[in-house]
């Protein structure tokens, strides 16, 4: 069950950087840092979803003014203790709707598979007409996410696991009439076997490029990761990014 802070409060973001690791190194940052920092040019970023700040911590020591929309108190007061905290101005609230001083931004972005956690299709346009609005002329939309694996979902078949270990099993479940999925995080901690699930609503690439035109933005770029490599029919994931008209 979800606590004051939604599905990432306190359990969630008391291990939130350990359980992610492999995303704090610098191999998966700094390519996704620099992408932003030249998108965001002279101008301000704003995050959709700090979290503990791994993002927007390393971008903000580039000299990138960044602010930033959070929902959980428990992940931001982690971001606020980090060396550089005090640096990136977070707002709680959604971010689908909530807006923040400091703009208009140079670029507004979403990292981590975090439109997923808009659990519904209007939360999701609401959440790039919110972008859009924050932005300035000429200002990107950038949200990073993955491919819904469907393909991997013989008949009958609602799971795909991602994470199978000595430590722990992971799995996606999927309801393709609805498009809501539920990500299953199954680990044993003292002794103690834990089970946590949280909801998200998986997105098509092609139905985020309607989200954005309902927007008034268009499509710019499409890459597999934050390499740049093309995105083809086998991709996994995402980086896309939209622009806001410049008059």
């Amino acid at each position: 069950m979800p606590d004051e802070d939604g599905y990432f409060g306190e359990t969630v973001a008391a291990d939130y950087d350990e359980s992610s690791a492999d995303m704090f190194r610098p191999e998966a940052v700094d390519p996704a840092v620099d992408v932003l920092a030249e998108l965001a040019g002279d101008g301000p970023a704003l995050e959709f979803g700090t979290g503990t700040g791994r993002i927007a911590l390393p971008l903000a020591a580039r000299g990138t003014p960044v602010h930033g929309i959070e929902m959980s108190r428990a992940m931001t007061d982690r971001l606020r203790a980090k060396p550089g905290g005090d640096t990136v101005d977070v707002t709680i609230g959604d971010f689908a709707t909530t807006t923040v001083p400091g703009g208009p931004f140079a670029v507004v972005y979403l990292v981590f598979n975090t439109i997923n956690n808009l659990t519904t299709q209007d939360a999701q346009v609401d959440c790039f007409r919110n972008a859009a609005a924050q932005l300035r002329p000429g200002g990107t939309f950038l949200v990073e996410v993955g491919v819904p694996e469907l393909r991997r979902l013989p008949p009958g078949q609602t799971a795909v696991p991602f994470r199978v270990d000595a430590d722990g099993l992971g799995f996606d479940t999927y309801d393709v009439a609805t498009q809501a999925m539920s990500s299953h995080h199954v680990v044993t901690r003292d002794g103690r076997t834990v089970h946590r699930s949280l909801p998200f609503r998986y997105v098509w690439p092609a139905e985020l490029d309607l989200m954005a035109r309902l927007a008034g933005m268009r499509l710019s770029h499409r890459w597999e990761g934050w390499a740049r490599t093309p995105f083809t029919s086998e991709s996994t994931r995402h980086v896309s990014v939209w622009e806001k008209p410049a008059d």
